[in-house]
């Protein structure tokens, strides 16, 4: 019998119920289309990888546990033969880092993800271009972070990056006897879906690099989250240009970092952006 390894993070979810609550928040198009093309981080003894191959999607999934390769190859030998499963043993964090992406074509990420690395893996996620969704289940506590929206105490960086290019809500919690062995917290599912596009011509940033910049930006606007979102960009910006910011976009110099939204920070960030780039101009000639 394998026994769960707690260096890989491993909680077994096998609770049928709620493996069929998760392949039905799964949406049937997308835009642009997945065409059925899902990936899965982590598909320990396939309990959601058989419900997955079963309901007619395209699996690639990602094993970081050696162990568990030959097992899920042969358990689902019928399916690799027939090309709608390929079981790549290999950590997904590094796939990220190595190729930018975990597929070469539009796909969703459906996942019971490690608690450990969750949030790098869902931020992953949210600059993969061509992931498209995510419906991934995690400690209730860092799906709450992602799924808070503008005015919510609970509100942060996480939650302006899952809701910047489309939306993230929590859609259910999943109890630790639903898992084998039990873990000491609450679980939850959350579902991110891009609407729109993220980099590009097209999109909010025209690049990857400029995305991070804004990733920098949002750290030090939640800095210090009980101090005011003024006074935590005046620790990096000039206070001049801020003060002259919150008077054009008529803003309160007490707002506090969770009491803004996706779309003032996106603003706050292209009005700084935009002076920078006229003091290089001025500087350069």
């Amino acid at each position: 019998m394998i026994k769960a390894k707690k260096k890989f993070g491993q909680n077994f979810l096998q609770d049928q119920g709620v493996l069929s609550k998760i392949i039905k928040a799964i949406p049937n198009e997308t835009t642009p289309n997945f065409i059925k093309n899902v990936v899965e981080i982590g598909p320990g003894l396939g309990d959601l990888t058989f419900w997955l191959l079963n309901s007619g999607f395209l699996l690639t999934s990602y094993e970081i546990d050696d162990e568990l390769v030959p097992i899920l190859n042969e358990k689902f030998q019928k399916e690799v033969k027939e090309g709608r499963f390929r079981l790549i043993n290999k950590d997904a964090n590094e796939a990220w880092r190595e190729q930018q992406s975990l597929s070469d074509k539009p796909y969703i990420l459906v996942a019971n993800l490690p608690y450990y690395v969750a949030t790098k893996m869902i931020l992953s996620a949210l600059q993969d271009e061509l992931c498209v969704g995510v419906i991934a289940m995690t400690q209730k506590e860092v799906a709450l972070k992602f799924a808070c929206k503008g005015e919510d105490s609970d509100f942060s960086a996480l939650g302006v990056l899952a809701n910047l290019n489309g939306s993230c809500e929590l859609l259910f919690d999943v109890a630790p006897e639903c898992f084998e062995p039990k873990p000491k917290v609450v679980s939850s599912v959350l579902q991110i879906t891009k609407s729109h596009e993220l980099l590009g011509e097209f999109g909010l940033f025209k690049n990857l690099s400029e995305y991070k910049n804004f990733g920098e930006f949002l750290k030090i606007c939640f800095s210090a989250p009980r101090k005011t979102l003024l006074k935590n960009l005046s620790s990096r910006f000039d206070k001049n240009l801020l003060n002259q910011l919150f008077l054009e976009m008529n803003l309160n110099t007490n707002l506090r970092p969770h009491e803004s939204n996706v779309a003032l920070y996106l603003e706050i960030y292209k009005q700084i952006k935009a002076d920078n780039e006229r003091k290089q101009q001025r500087s350069n000639g």
